[in-house]
């Protein structure tokens, strides 16, 4: 792997932009509420240190996992690279998440701390009832219920700033960030140092980033897009981020032009919020020179964004697993947004049918990427090894998306292999929903589809058989799955039936339930 990436680590990289430019910003963190912070690379690095020591006074040693259970925030960054600094993993989780959901997490990790903020201890201290591995819960930022739990910055505050004695290797682990699958559980992505500082080069080269670029950041920190596109590429370009507590459309324009900001990061849903605000010339007047963003947007959608924000986009696809983005649009070539570009340099990318041979230009195939496990690619599921060896097939990724490339060599998605939910950029797995749904005691059968919505990409609809003799309504599945699932992956629409359609070894038909469900909306 040194021959890929050289032998760095998080921890180099960050200790080498603290001795070689200490000054210059790393990140101006924006609480949305009036509250901005400046960190220059130095600042940062000391208060890493801080972090790293009070996660070894905590007896946290290499290999321990610990739960980051956090909205965008400095501290989410302080623990991040501390964990990294000692050999430690970090296992962020959703903020949305609900206690069962966050319960499992916690204990297929085993995890040994939570730390998380005043909003969501509630949730935390439920899950933690279950989780026998569980030492402490630690409460990030001020509020009232300090008291209750201890105090992240008092505790790091008594710790010393020098870096702790520890020299983690590129191969060790860093993070297990876990994503939905076709399965009721989701998996676990283990990311290595490498894994990290592939992904920053990636995109940084990619995209041609410079110390003079500053990162907008306003998707969450749980998710593998804001850490490997945005943080690891400010990281690794020594770049400065705007790290904003949230998505905002009302103020998306006025923080980014406010902090200053060239590039920035999005995907369609909160494109389409950002276009639904009322027009304003002033959101012209942005210094933005890229906005990489995934998923698809309509050509009209497109048009409408480059008169209103004159803010250059630019496609790409990538996974949890992939690390970079195998597949962008050419920084210095002709983007064609409604596809989603050429193989990205150092990715080796191929559309392939059931049988693992490649199909004809222009045929429908699965996309597959080569690499490097625990480089290039992610170094496997935490715990299932089954699961990883069907992803990773002798060096190939098996994406579970399916791809066309036109005779330019443009590759353009098409949709989702796997039986997969978009929701306003969360992954949901149909099958994690139906679980819930089938455990209610009226309930007999039941499919969960997405179907097209103007905003949000997808809603999710559940198709819904009761048991014979029950009545049950609409408002009843919702609250059920409200009280045991995260607020992204409740149904919003229900639709009751006799039967499902079946094939005839008795595999649901959803592409029928898709068809017939857009034929009543039009």
């Amino acid at each position: 792997m040194a021959t890929i990436v050289g032998d760095r680590t998080l921890r180099d990289l960050l200790e080498h932009r603290a001795h070689a430019t200490p000054d210059r910003t790393f990140v101006i963190f924006d609480d949305l509420a009036s509250n901005v912070v400046q960190l220059s690379y130095a600042q940062f690095d000391e208060r890493v240190n801080r972090a790293a020591n009070l996660l070894l006074a905590l007896g946290i040693a290499s290999g321990d996992k610990v739960n980051l259970h956090l909205p965008n925030c400095l501290e989410f960054l302080f623990l991040w690279f501390a964990a990294a600094k000692i050999g430690a993993v970090i296992m962020p989780t959703n903020t949305l998440s609900s206690a069962a959901e966050l319960e499992y997490l916690l204990n297929h990790s085993e995890s040994r701390l939570i730390f998380t903020d005043s909003d969501h201890a509630d949730v935390a201290e439920q899950a933690r009832q279950h989780c026998a591995g569980i030492k402490a819960v630690i409460l990030c930022g001020r509020s009232e219920k300090q008291s209750a739990y201890q105090s992240f910055d008092e505790l790091m505050a008594a710790q010393p700033a020098a870096a702790p004695d520890a020299k983690p290797s590129p191969i060790d682990e860093v993070a297990i960030l876990y994503t939905s699958g076709t399965t009721a559980r989701p998996k676990g992505v283990m990311v290595t140092n490498a894994n990290y500082v592939y992904a920053g080069e990636t995109v940084a080269k990619a995209i041609r980033l410079s110390p003079s670029d500053r990162h907008f950041v306003v998707l969450p920190l749980f998710h593998g897009n804001a850490q490997y596109y945005s943080a690891m590429s400010t990281l690794v370009a020594g770049a400065s981020m705007a790290l904003m507590a949230g998505f905002s459309a009302s103020r998306y324009f006025e923080q980014c032009i406010s902090h200053q900001c060239t590039v920035a990061s999005l995907f369609a849903a909160p494109m389409r919020m950002l276009l639904a605000q009322e027009p304003r010339d002033q959101h012209r007047n942005n210094r933005l020179r890229v906005v990489i963003f995934a998923q698809s947007v309509t050509e009209e959608q497109l048009s409408e964004w480059h008169q209103r924000f004159n803010a250059p986009l630019l496609q790409l696809w990538g996974m949890t697993e992939t690390m970079g983005p195998p597949l962008m649009n050419p920084i210095d070539y002709e983007r064609r947004n409604m596809s989603v570009g050429f193989p990205v340099m150092g990715y080796e990318v191929d559309l392939v049918d059931d049988g693992g041979q490649s199909v004809e230009r222009g045929e429908i195939g699965q996309i597959v990427v080569h690499g490097e496990p625990g480089c290039t690619l992610m170094k496997g599921y935490f715990k299932n090894p089954e699961a990883t060896a069907e992803t990773i097939r002798q060096g190939w990724l098996w994406s579970g998306d399916n791809a066309r490339q036109d005779d330019d060599g443009y590759f353009h998605f098409v949709d989702r292999a796997k039986d997969m939910i978009k929701r306003a950029g969360e992954n949901v797995a149909a099958t994690e929903v139906e679980a819930v749904i089938l455990q209610h005691p009226k309930v007999f059968d039941c499919a969960v589809i997405g179907v097209p919505d103007e905003i949000r990409d997808e809603k999710i609809m559940a198709v819904v058989v009761a048991r014979e003799g029950e009545q049950v309504g609409a408002e009843e599945i919702i609250g059920w799955c409200q009280a045991r699932l995260a607020s992204f992956r409740v149904p919003q629409l229900i639709e009751f039936r006799q039967e499902l359609p079946r094939t005839s070894v008795g595999k649901i038909q959803k592409h029928i339930l898709r068809r017939e469900s857009a034929a009543k909306t039009k």
